[in-house]
């Protein structure tokens, strides 16, 4: 059979395709919308709205879902039905390990004791369990608003069309295709682990290396404009905001370079994902010009795009999400935010990193130490922390802007990437938070002492 030539894949029926799919992908994902004092986008607009119209109901629909989780995967791990391993929806949400058995259980039992507010404080106070089942609800809402959107924007050639004219700018940077342009937009003005989720997915369908995939989640997943803007009002901060924000995006540029040529970033296998194969092509032909070789590599992407499978395609993503990553968060979150709230744990072992930040003259440097480190469990901590301290504005600035910096949180974008198939545990992720720790402080040291 003859090979199809490229520019036969042009054809208006393409065009209208990748033109009107992946417009409707980039207006919900990417296009900026101001909302108050900031920016966010329509996705975050429908998040909301599913989560005002669940309202009061939305936490006894997600211990459902936990005690459903755990309920089904301790079925399928003790029996072994059919009915789940033979489909494919039910094997990926219920079919699991000892380990994410366990979590699963341990998710249930905190969402109901969270809901009826029967356990130790420990667990079902609002600054541990009550936090995580928020967090869950929150991360439901995403997964209903994103699931059935996502296809548009990866599927229907958008992500080629920028892959192909970013690339020369993105790969020597960066080493990674120019597509992932796409992820660093949707986290800078929606969600983190929204992009997280489009990262995992796009390594699945052979799009990204492990390495490629890996190093995008870790570096790529800024915090969103809308969250960044709360820590700064949280911290003092919010009347200095777009120097605080370039502050975050110019050191965050900088970590990028330098993680992407080092441990543990350099040593995962530049390779794709072997059930699915290399499925991308950026590199440009010599008698093709940018413009041509983008637009028919997006129409040639776009004639694969059909609306019945958005449908599937979504249900796969959303049931996966529901039933095998949210039990994960509820379990793991609790735990960590447990150790961070209730013991002195991080008090201990902060100790060298406030030695490390009076080497860089950091104002109050032990005392601000334990709100490096305990920015590894959830976002938020740190700026909490620092709200019961009286510090100077270089010194808040600087914690502050790190606590957005650090990007690997276990509750939310940290969780996600441990639970996807990409090679990176949880000792490597805690490396890779300790490099973006100690590279950012110097650099924003310098920028608070030019600053104030």
């Amino acid at each position: 059979m003859e090979k199809k030539s490229e520019s036969t894949y042009v054809t208006k029926k393409n065009l209208a395709k990748f033109l009107l799919g992946s417009g409707f992908g980039v207006l919900m994902f990417l296009v900026p919308i101001p909302s108050g004092k900031s920016f966010t986008t329509l996705l975050d607009f429908v998040k909301t709205w599913i989560s005002n119209l669940l309202g009061g109901s939305l936490i006894y629909i997600v211990t459902v879902l936990l005690v459903v989780a755990a309920v089904v995967s301790l079925i399928d791990f003790i029996f072994k039905p059919e009915v789940i391993r033979k489909n494919n929806y039910l094997r990926k949400a219920f079919s699991t390990t000892p380990l994410y058995l366990a979590s699963k259980v341990i998710g249930a039992v905190t969402g109901v004791m969270v809901l009826f507010q029967v356990g130790p404080e420990v667990v079902i106070s609002a600054d541990t369990g009550g936090s995580i089942i928020d967090l869950c609800g929150t991360l439901l809402c995403i997964l209903v608003a994103f699931s059935f959107v996502l296809p548009f924007l990866t599927d229907c050639g958008i992500m080629e069309f920028l892959g192909v004219i970013t690339r020369p700018v993105v790969r020597p940077l960066f080493h990674v295709p120019g597509r992932a342009a796409v992820d660093l937009i949707a986290s800078w003005f929606g969600a983190s682990n929204a992009a997280v989720i489009l990262t995992r997915e796009q390594y699945m369908k052979g799009f990204y290396t492990k390495r490629e995939a890996g190093y995008i989640m870790t570096n790529f997943s800024l915090v969103s404009v809308p969250f960044c803007l709360m820590v700064a009002e949280t911290i003092g901060r919010d009347a200095e905001f777009p120097v605080f924000y370039l502050s975050i995006c110019v050191v965050g540029v900088i970590l990028a370079v330098i993680l992407v040529r080092i441990p543990p970033i350099f040593t995962i296998p530049n390779t794709y994902r072997e059930a699915v194969g290399k499925q991308v092509a950026e590199d440009l032909p010599e008698e093709k010009g940018v413009l041509a070789y983008a637009l028919e590599s997006s129409c040639k992407r776009a004639e694969e795009f059909h609306v019945d499978t958005v449908l599937s395609s979504g249900l796969e993503v959303m049931m996966g999400m529901m039933f095998d990553l949210i039990p994960i968060v509820a379990s793991w979150g609790v735990i960590a935010l447990a150790i961070a709230t209730y013991t002195p744990f991080f008090d201990w072992i902060s100790y060298p990193m406030g030695l490390y930040l009076q080497l860089f003259g950091v104002e109050d440097a032990f005392v601000v130490a334990p709100a490096t480190l305990v920015g590894f469990t959830d976002m938020f901590i740190p700026a909490l922390l620092m709200t019961g301290m009286d510090l100077t504005a270089k010194t808040s600035f600087i914690v502050g802007a790190l606590s957005l910096i650090q990007i690997i949180y276990l509750t939310e974008v940290g969780t996600v990437i441990i639970k996807s198939e990409v090679p990176l545990g949880f000792w490597k992720l805690l490396v890779i938070f300790l490099e973006r720790t100690l590279i950012a402080i110097p650099i924003l040291t310098l920028i608070a002492n030019l600053i104030y």
